[in-house]
């Protein structure tokens, strides 16, 4: 297809899309109305790890990234991953073939970050080496051996392809808005300048979709990894933070790499707010506390001295202070990083969703969310979940539960997660549902080989203190009140 037939296509995919989000200059006001309201999913760290069959290692390293489905579909292994482990291609199929039943009329679909595995540059060495026969060498070996390097790369580089590449088959036309994660890296931990340089233009061509000034895009990106991005015809502007840099502490030169990031976020809420343009806020590492790593450092009392945070607590402080100026601007925030199906109140005016994982690394069931949004407000006033119960392993995902029937609430969902948050403590119902949500189903009794901690009775305060407090001493003094 030539350039100026795929404008044409994107001209008027926008057109759609743009009629679909102003329906409400000519139809009614109400939140309730199946007519005014528009579906978005949602999904997110799928750490998909191409080394699951180890004797398709050579051939992967042979092929390009559009041959890889070939690749995996000639492995023996067809069953999709356990608790405990980074998606498979028989999982990926699986989500993604539902994903593409659940599309229905979403106008784009929203990835939250982390495309590649867990200890990926280390697996791909063990491979590397394993098949010239020699020992893996430490670390300072590795980085010196420059095809070595060089080769691990290039591998990771064709993942995130053949990932994308996956994605963009099965939504068909409609933008990716995404976040990167801390996984989204050749290092493991953070997206590097050289990863982002050269996945760049995969993000814009394979997830945008063109959808944004290319030079603006690439200025950003390669720069921090982050972006902004307003649809055609629409009262949206979409920011893709890179929070994962909040999240280490590097010293002086990531300092200046995250105010940089800061004062840009600062200054498109204010154009935002300017043109009366609403926000969605998506990011990888969200504020507040790591609960999993918290809860386990609870003594017998239940009480804490410390908690692990997300972020650097200045850069957060400097977010927050930000996020304060702009009331009303941001009608979504939608975060991942923690595999789980929960949710934090950033502020009274912002509450942010965290989608669940499909990779069941952490002990969750693989799941995905559905979210319904009010085209007058471009807020959502409802979501659903589908999940894969791993206990079972059935043919496709299934409906899991939906927000407002679970919870007998309705409106606008940041209204209802407000309301939630004190029920949670003192309606044991509600708190059942959210502790079995929690995990997307794991039912913890069903023997694992591997141990996770599901939540208790002693641990549920830091999962509790951590939906509506940020601030560290906050949720320590929030736990031991409790």
């Amino acid at each position: 297809m030539n350039i100026h037939c795929r404008s044409f296509r994107f001209f008027s995919l926008f057109l759609v899309l743009a009629l679909q989000l102003s329906l409400a200059a000519c139809g009614g006001s109400s939140t309730n109305s199946t007519n005014n309201n528009f579906p978005v999913v949602v999904f997110s760290d799928v750490h998909f790890n191409p080394f699951y069959d180890p004797t398709l290692f050579t051939a992967l390293v042979a092929a390009n990234a559009d041959q890889w489905a070939t690749v995996f579909q000639s492995s023996l292994i067809t069953a999709p991953s356990a608790w405990g482990a980074d998606t498979n291609y028989p999982l990926l199929a699986l989500a993604l073939s539902s994903i593409k039943q659940n599309l229905g009329a979403s106008p784009l679909i929203i990835y939250t970050g982390d495309i590649i595995g867990h200890d990926f540059p280390k697996t791909f060495f063990e491979l590397y080496y394993g098949n010239l026969g020699v020992p893996v060498p430490d670390d300072a070996a590795i980085e010196a051996d420059v095809a070595a390097v060089a080769a691990m790369k290039n591998f990771a580089d064709k993942t995130v392809a053949f990932f994308m590449d996956q994605v963009r088959s099965t939504v068909g036309d409609i933008p990716v808005m995404f976040a990167v994660g801390n996984s989204d890296s050749y290092i493991g931990a953070l997206p590097e300048p050289s990863f982002l340089s050269n996945t760049a233009e995969l993000y814009y061509t394979q997830f945008l979709n063109g959808t944004v000034d290319h030079q603006t895009f690439i200025n950003t990106f390669t720069s921090g990894g982050y972006y902004s991005a307003e649809p055609a015809g629409t009262n949206l502007m979409v920011i893709g933070l890179n929070t994962v840099m909040f999240n280490y502490d590097f010293g002086d030169t990531l300092k200046s790499a995250v105010d940089a990031e800061l004062d840009w976020f600062d200054s498109q809420l204010a154009q935002a707010k300017a043109a009366g343009k609403k926000v969605w806020l998506l990011m990888h590492i969200p504020p507040g506390a790591d609960k999993y790593s918290t809860a386990q450092s609870v003594d017998s009392n239940g009480h804490i001295t410390t908690a692990t945070m997300m972020w650097n607590q200045d850069y957060q402080k400097s977010f927050m202070q930000k996020l304060s100026k702009y009331p009303g601007t941001i009608a979504l925030t939608l975060a991942a990083h923690t595999h789980m199906d929960e949710y934090r109140i950033m502020s009274p005016n912002n509450v942010l969703e965290i989608t669940p994982a499909i990779a069941p690394y952490f002990g969750n069931n693989p799941a995905f969310k559905i979210f319904t949004f009010s085209h007058d407000t471009l807020k959502a006033t409802d979501y659903r979940i589908l999940n894969y119960d791993l206990a079972t392993n059935p043919e496709q995902f299934n409906s899991y539960y939906t927000f407002s029937t679970a919870y007998l609430m309705h409106g606008f969902l940041s209204d209802s997660l407000w309301q939630l948050y004190p029920e949670l403590a003192t309606e044991n119902a509600k708190q059942q549902l959210y502790r079995e949500h929690y995990f997307s189903g794991h039912n913890y009794t069903i023997p694992v080989t591997n141990t996770f901690n599901p939540i208790t009775d002693k641990t549920w305060p830091v999962y509790w203190c951590g939906i509506g407090h940020m601030d560290e001493q906050e949720l320590i003094d929030c736990v031991n009140a409790y």
